[in-house]
């Protein structure tokens, strides 16, 4: 069994909390030591509560679900011995009123545009097959409620 951390860490800097008036800008460290600014999400708390230029977690977990997906799909690609060129995933998630009443992701697609070079082309049923093991075996769709697309898109020449 693996263990990730992250930290999140928050300041208040004096700022009025008990008012509800306080920044809510933050930073995760990832054990790896990678740092990124984060904030809630403007489309949660408007600005200049938020911070629009930070990633927030809505963003976070969109991202999680595109990059295991492409990691399974560059492995999957690999080892059936297509070249993959380059990977691009605009994905994108929906935030509404789940089965519960709770706000929640609700919908993520993934639009992954993949490009392959040398001999070996996969056919649009191979590229199909490909994405759908990748998202049978990704372990971030396996651990949300959240309905989870792909829609793969045709790479531009």
């Amino acid at each position: 069994m693996a263990e990730y951390v992250v930290e999140v860490s928050w300041t208040r800097n004096g700022q009025d909390f008990l008012g509800k008036k306080y920044s809510r800008k933050h930073t995760l460290r990832f054990d790896g030591g990678a740092e990124v600014h984060a904030s809630s999400s403007p489309h949660v708390v408007p600005a200049p509560l938020s911070d629009k230029t930070a990633v927030d977690p809505e963003e976070l977990f969109v991202s999680a679900l595109s990059s295991c997906h492409m990691l399974w799909f560059l492995s999957i690609a690999a080892k059936q011995g297509f070249c993959v060129d380059q990977y691009l995933d605009k994905a994108a998630g929906v935030m509404g009123e789940n089965t519960e009443g709770n706000w929640a992701m609700t919908l993520v697609t993934l639009k992954p545009e993949v490009s392959f070079s040398g001999e070996k082309i996969p056919t649009k049923a191979q590229l199909e097959n490909m994405h759908h093991e990748a998202h049978e075996e990704c372990f971030i769709a396996n651990s949300v409620k959240t309905e989870v697309r792909c829609e793969p898109q045709v790479a531009k020449a």
